[in-house]
Order: C-alpha cells, then structure tokens, then sequence
C-alpha cells in the first residue's frame, strides 16, 4: 500500500513547491511497482546511508595506488566534514516534515532522525560527484554524477524525502564540493 502524501499546499515551503512534490512523485509512482526498479532504488537508498556508496568508492580507488589511497582518506575526512555541515548546521535551520514518517511501507529503508530538508543522501553524493571528477577529471563526470543522481533520486523514490529536499540537497552539495575544490586540486 503506498504512503500518503501531503496535498499541495500544505507543505511549509509553499504552495508551490508542494505542487512540484506532488507532481514528481507522481512521476515516480509508476517505477515503485517495478521490481527491478524497487530493487535499484531500495539499494542505492541503503547505500547511501553513511555515505558508504561514496566510502566503497574511494577505497577501491585507493587501493590502486598511493596517490589514490591519499585521496581516499581525503574523500573520506571531506565526506565527514559535508555531513557534519548539512545534518547539524544546514539540516537544523529547517524544520520540514518527511513526506511520510517511516518512507513508503513498501520499501524496507532507515528511518532518519533529522529534517527532511535538505536531502543528505542527495547532498553527499552530489558533493562526492564534484570531488570526484575533480579528481579524475571532467570525462568522469556522467559516470560520477550519474551514480549521485540515482542514490539522490532513491531517497525520493521511497518516500523517505520530498523531491524539493533531494534537488535542495543536491544544489548544497554541489556547492560544498566547488567550496573544497581548491584543496582537492592539491591531490590531483
């Protein structure tokens, strides 16, 4: 049985934006009987958690050379810093209800303490992604940004986040990443 979700116009970020969530989880509901696609998801949603997809990552980088194995604790200590930033500073400024309490009952995933805006699941990979092809390179870039926007879209995929939270956690992200640029460009 699906979740329920607010109508529009009672969300706290407006009329609007809750009109934008409704429509692109509408969008979305088709997939969520897809069970390849539930199972995608599902996945890269626990994944996600920790930034463990982004963790995995850098390890098996690291384990290709030195140089990459410096960079991976970097991306690890980076990682840890981004999470610090949006789940007790950013995370904190905004007090906004998840679009259901536990995700969508159909999907087994972690229920999160914090708000639900903006997504931290969205917000690390976005931010990985930008470190990431930093690192390797702008023809990196669909494979790191693809692999961000399917671990970002999973958080709205099983309700655990509005759409509006994984765009907002993506955009934070990103510019976290093009904050620590000028340290990453020193590992290259």
């Amino acid at each position: 049985m699906a979740a329920t979700v607010e109508t529009p116009g009672t969300d706290s970020f407006g009329p609007n934006v809750a009109r934008l969530d409704a429509a692109l989880d509408r969008r979305l509901e088709p997939w969520r009987d897809s069970e390849l696609a539930s199972r995608v998801f599902t996945a890269a949603s626990h994944l996600g958690d920790w930034s463990l997809i982004w963790h995995l990552v850098g390890a098996a980088r690291g384990i290709t050379s030195e140089k990459r194995a410096a960079q991976a604790l970097a991306l690890s200590a980076l990682l840890g810093a981004e999470s610090l930033i949006v789940n007790q500073g950013v995370k904190r400024l905004f007090k906004r209800e998840r679009p259901t309490e536990s995700g969508d009952d159909r999907f087994d995933v972690r229920t999160p303490s914090t708000s639900s805006f903006p997504s931290g699941h969205a917000s690390a990979a976005a931010f990985a992604a930008t470190v990431l092809t930093t690192l390797d390179g702008k023809k990196s870039a669909p494979l790191w940004f693809g692999l961000a926007t399917v671990v970002g879209t999973s958080r709205a995929f099983v309700r655990i986040h509005h759409a509006s939270d994984v765009i907002g956690g993506a955009a934070v992200g990103v510019g976290l990443g093009l904050l620590a640029r000028p340290l990453v460009k020193k590992l290259r």
